[in-house]
């Protein structure tokens, strides 16, 4: 409001607040793959009920039930976040 109440900052600033969460999922995401990579990714891609057909001169992968794990995590998170953001 204009008689000072509330103070509404600026579209730069909230695009600079913007870009710094940005950057820090990148780097989480990043360290992830770091460390999964040492760790076989802590078992995804092999888990019972992922997709694997190999022929002699095809091969298919197709891994179901780690985008079914990896998609109710990043459920649990992103509900977890607009939970605490709540007013």
């Amino acid at each position: 409001m204009v008689d000072g109440r509330y103070r509404v900052a600026s579209p730069p600033y909230q695009f600079g607040k913007l870009m710094v969460v940005f950057g820090l999922v990148l780097v989480g995401i990043g360290l992830l793959v770091m460390a999964g990579s040492r760790a076989g990714f802590w078992g995804l891609g092999k888990l019972p009920g992922d997709i694997t057909y190999k022929s002699k001169s095809v091969s298919f992968y197709f891994p179901i039930v780690t985008c079914l794990v990896l998609s109710a995590l990043a459920t649990l998170v992103l509900w977890l976040i607009s939970f605490f953001r709540r007013p």
